[in-house]
């Protein structure tokens, strides 16, 4: 969680590559990109219930084991099966086990012995066996020309560190240099990847990673690896704690939680510091004065989370594996700030600015240790709009945890950090129902919105949630005000916050991959309401209604983004687009509309691409007039195009040959055409 005293934009980096390959799961909801209802699971018996089936079992952490050492043995064989080439081989991270006895296995990649970071990839399996749908962080062939750098170690290292120092570190040597295969951004190539350590200039421990091209020496990709984010306690009120009793005292160590242990750092950087420990089993006293208070308040945070991720979702910790981490409180001196390390499997807590206002309160303990629970799943990488989507998870789940938590002293909101008064004047955080009051989120997708820090660019999935569980518009819940705008200003009808968690829960951990991106994310959360809902159910059509709302793909009634209803003209043969070539065209012949087109004319268009900044797309009307909808950008290195783009089209007649023209503009990437269209309001 980052706090507002601490925001500071970084140098621009060239976008990572979000190139999720969702094979099975594109099948499976057909055209859900940008048009309307496709075909996923048949429609449930009972309207509006949850599929068990197609819901996560409740493992023991041997049944985990055990399905895990199976994918292991099995793991060779699956490569083949995957076509993968003979220096790839499968590193098995987790299976997750429906109750139907599917299985969702996800795997990290390794190329002649080197990781291959964004070649992870979710193979699902029916319980005979049989490979159904595969999701892949990246459609690039693994292949790469040499496995010998040319740019010597130590230059990547200096690179690092210096980048490091820019963000505001102190060392002046990395802590790993490892060589790699780098992957999620396009083409393959061979790389180092740098971690240097140390502290960030606010405080917070740096685990900068930094992706360095072996070849040429050019700086690829950086990202933060820290994800920030009887008890009196300061937040909740009087609450009951699990406490562990050793001889005469008792120590904030919960048995029944897989062990999780809450720490006092008294104000130290490293280390775990103290396990809190007493002779009365009552903790804190509700005041700042008492150390075991904000103590009081991290143990609770941990209970509540792991209750609410076992008790909504089946999963035993953030891992999934019935191991509880450990939290430390009172980090740094006045330090306004709480974050996650997946080093340390730990989640840290600062006192805020003067020590009075410990960052200790439920949603962001639930936020903090959900980068846990998206590190062990996704991998959402921590930059661009997988970056975003990262952070949202947390303020998801966080919010998810306040809720399910119930207390009368923090009752549940779509308020991020409300209680904890880092603005100084009452104000929360962030807003989950119109992110831009903030000052700095995005309400909704734009062309760009990756380039944001995640703690911005997370306003379009935290308002999509918001809409999908509660709906746009005025209303007033637990006593507080919420007015959620649309983009498109059409109204979103809400399917209630518990079917919206496990729709993004399903999509988290059985869809999402490294590279996910906000069009990606609405492709695997349609994938899981059609598998737990229907693809004919209302809570399907309204995640396509909800991302519409913030600017992500079409209506459920085939309206674009900018705008809903209206007819629509489509065209859906595939045209491939060649590789720093000739443009090519697409064409929809309109009729039978009298007089000119409007001035909100929607061009919503399905572009796939490996590195799209290369693409130059313009709407070419019948008068002959053209309309540039996209222009080159050498630094836009994501997927795809799928966005609905408004034109201004009144000088134009209505009726008449409609062109899309498309041209790659630079070497190494081609693409297809896949499909677009014309909505008139």
């Amino acid at each position: 969680m980052r706090t507002r005293s601490s925001r500071r934009r970084t140098p621009h980096t060239p976008r990572r590559t979000a190139a999720v390959a969702l094979a099975g799961v594109a099948a499976l909801v057909a055209a859900a990109v940008q048009s309307g209802a496709a075909q996923a699971a048949p429609v449930k018996p009972r309207p509006g219930g949850i599929d068990r089936a197609h819901t996560a079992a409740l493992l023991t952490p041997s049944q985990r084991v055990a399905l895990i050492r199976h994918a292991d043995a099995a793991k060779a064989a699956t490569a083949r099966s995957l076509g993968l080439g003979a220096k790839e081989k499968l590193v098995v991270k987790d299976v997750v086990k429906d109750n139907d006895g599917t299985l969702h296995t996800r795997y990290e990649r390794t190329y002649a012995g080197l990781p291959v970071l964004g070649g992870d990839l979710i193979v699902d399996s029916n319980k005979a066996g049989k490979t159904m749908e595969v999701a892949r962080a990246t459609r690039a062939a693994l292949k790469v020309a040499r496995l010998t750098p040319a740019v010597p170690r130590a230059a990547a290292e200096k690179q690092a560190v210096r980048r490091a120092k820019a963000r505001g570190g102190t060392r002046s040597a990395a802590d790993s240099v490892r060589t790699v295969i780098w992957a999620a951004s396009g083409r393959p190539v061979l790389a180092y990847e740098t971690v240097v350590g140390g502290l960030q200039d606010d405080g917070t421990p740096n685990r900068l990673h930094v992706i360095t091209d072996a070849t040429t020496g050019k700086k690829l990709y950086e990202y933060q690896a820290i994800e920030t984010g009887v008890g009196n306690t300061r937040y909740s009120g009087q609450v009951s704690l699990t406490t562990t009793r050793s001889g005469s005292a008792y120590t904030l160590t919960d048995g029944t939680r897989g062990g999780h242990k809450t720490y006092n750092l008294s104000h130290g950087t490293s280390g775990t510091g103290t396990l809190f420990s007493q002779s009365s089993d009552t903790w804190g006293d509700g005041t700042n004065s008492n150390a075991a208070t904000a103590g009081a308040d991290a143990h609770y945070g941990a209970q509540e989370t792991w209750d609410f991720y076992k008790n909504t979702f089946g999963r035993s910790g953030i891992r999934n594996d019935g191991v509880g981490a450990y939290s430390r409180v009172h980090y740094g001196n006045s330090y306004v700030n709480a974050f996650w390390d997946d080093s340390c499997f730990c989640m840290t807590y600062g006192d805020g600015s003067n020590n009075n206002d410990p960052l200790t309160a439920l949603d962001v303990a639930g936020h903090e240790m959900s980068h846990g629970v998206t590190s062990n799943t996704a991998g959402l990488e921590y930059s661009g709009e997988s970056g975003g989507l990262n952070e949202a998870t947390s303020d998801i789940m966080g919010t998810g945890v306040e809720f399910y938590a119930n207390n009368a002293s923090d009752p549940g909101d779509y308020l991020i950090g409300e209680k904890i008064n880092i603005n100084g004047d009452g104000t929360p955080l962030r807003y989950m129902d119109k992110p831009s009051k903030d000052g700095l989120s995005a309400d909704s997708w734009y062309d760009g919105v990756g380039d944001l820090d995640v703690h911005y660019s997370s306003g379009v999935a935290n308002h999509f949630f918001y809409l999908l569980s509660e709906g746009s518009g005025a209303k007033v819940i637990n006593g507080v005000d919420y007015d959620s705008p649309t983009a498109d200003g059409l109204p979103v009808t809400g399917i209630g916050r518990d079917k919206a968690l496990q729709i993004w829960y399903r999509a988290l951990t059985t869809k999402f991959t490294s590279t996910t991106d906000y069009a990606d994310a609405r492709t695997g959360t349609l994938a899981a309401a059609g598998e737990l809902y229907g693809a004919s159910s209302a809570e399907y059509k309204a995640v396509q209604d909800a991302w519409a709302a913030v600017a992500v793909g079409s209506r459920s009634d085939g309206g674009g983004g900018g705008g809903g209803g209206g007819t629509t003209y489509e065209s859906s043969t595939p045209v491939a687009i060649p590789d720093n070539g000739p443009a090519v065209t697409s064409t929809i012949t309109v009729s039978g509309r009298s007089g000119n087109a409007p001035a909100g004319l929607r061009v919503g268009v399905d572009i796939s691409h490996t590195w799209r900044g290369d693409l130059v797309i313009d709407l070419v009307g019948p008068s002959g007039t053209v309309h540039r909808l996209k222009s080159f950008s050498s630094s836009d290195s994501a997927d795809d195009v799928k966005q609905t783009y408004t034109v201004d089209a009144s000088a134009e007649p209505a009726d008449g040959t409609w062109t899309l023209r498309v041209q790659d503009q630079a070497t190494y990437d081609t693409g297809t055409i896949n499909g677009w269209k014309l909505t008139f309001p």
